[in-house]
């Protein structure tokens, strides 16, 4: 009698992160949080932690708690390179990480998302408001095909980038969503990108 073939988990020991605040949308987050490991990837949750160990969150629908102990306050070039892919979910999440205390500097999360974008081996998701982190570094999207909720379409073109009409477009190492409800789409293109870079 044979075994049954294993199940294939064609992104085993990839990891991804997902930028993290309050007013997450909850199945969006949940969603990642399962599929993403379901491919075999280890899913890491990051957020400025502002000296605290760890800081719980409320999802924006549910008011759903979630906890996060990650820091990318202190992850450089080189804990960034240990990424696969780097997620700025929808909801509010862009808008609460663009803080900055210091007008005349990047809010830390803009910081590493143009990190990020200078990395043409580390694949991009933005989707839906996420597009609102890229705000204060517009020329990494400029001339750059793009979709985004319909409430960013003036901010996306003022950003210099092309918008799309689609629920999903993939630019090379960009991939962006139209909405949060198109979380499973956005999260599929993702999977079948990182799996052809690991099988080229």
């Amino acid at each position: 009698m044979t075994e049954p073939a294993l199940w294939s988990r064609p992104l085993e020991g990839a990891r991804i992160a997902v930028l993290m605040e309050s007013d997450y949308y909850e199945p969006e987050i949940f969603y990642y949080q399962h599929r993403f490991a379901e491919e075999g990837a280890e899913v890491d949750f990051l957020t400025r932690l502002w000296d605290q160990p760890s800081i719980t969150f409320t999802g924006h629908e549910y008011r759903a708690p979630f906890t996060v102990d990650r820091s990318f306050e202190q992850l450089g070039e080189r804990g960034l390179a240990r990424y696969d892919a780097l997620v700025v979910p929808s909801g509010m999440v862009a808008d609460r990480l663009r803080y900055t205390e210091d007008v005349d500097r990047l809010a830390p999360a803009a910081e590493l998302l143009q990190q990020a974008f200078a990395r043409p081996d580390l694949l991009k998701g933005i989707i839906c408001h996420g597009m609102w982190l890229a705000a204060s570094i517009p020329g990494n999207v400029k001339g750059r095909p793009v979709t985004c909720h319909n409430n960013l379409i003036g901010d996306v073109r003022n950003m210099g980038a092309e918008y799309v009409d689609q629920d999903v477009v993939v630019d090379g190492d960009l991939v962006t969503g139209r909405t949060g409800q198109h979380h499973h789409l956005f999260a599929r293109s993702l999977i079948e990108l990182l799996v052809q870079r690991r099988t080229r």
